[in-house]
């Protein structure tokens, strides 16, 4: 990997860190999801290879632009923190984590699961074989039981 583009997350933030202290990773911050898309894109064109890191409210920022990969066969890997399942205390997160597999499903993004610590390697290098090899588009979904809960302190109390 030579980019990683990301929004803000604190599901990713120990990835960005890394990323960010690795002299051999040109760490991107974005301020929406879908220009991470094309700068996937643009990384495949220059012989580079990207990931794209975000969340499962964020995915529906990308649709329109998933559609560039569909059409132009480009590899993508994307590794989205799940909200609105499990331990979810924000009910702004659950439309978007409900429909994240299907929405990247539409749009021809093969949808590969984490659920376990000991799984993100394995699931991670099997995306970029898929996609860097095989030409996908590929999304990890990083469970919200992996990655932990957001907490948020129940209306009226602090």
């Amino acid at each position: 990997m030579t980019q990683i583009a990301y929004v803000p997350d604190a599901g990713h933030a120990h990835l960005i860190a890394r990323a960010v202290a690795d002299p051999e990773v040109t760490a991107v911050p974005l301020t929406t999801e879908e220009e991470g898309v094309g700068l996937a894109v643009g990384a495949d064109l220059g012989g580079a290879r990207a990931v794209l890191l975000m969340q499962s409210s964020g995915v529906g920022n990308t649709v329109n632009h998933l559609s560039l990969l569909k059409v132009g066969h480009f590899p993508f890997v994307t590794l989205v923190s799940m909200r609105g399942d499990f331990g979810e205390g924000n009910p702004w997160q659950y439309p978007m984590g409900e429909a994240t597999r299907t929405v990247l499903e539409a749009m021809g993004v093969m949808c590969l699961d984490v659920g376990r610590p000991e799984e993100v390697v394995p699931v991670a290098e099997a995306a970029f074989t898929s996609a860097y090899t095989g030409g996908r588009a590929v999304a990890v979904l990083l469970s919200q039981r992996l990655i932990g809960a957001k907490h948020f302190p129940e209306p009226g109390r602090a």
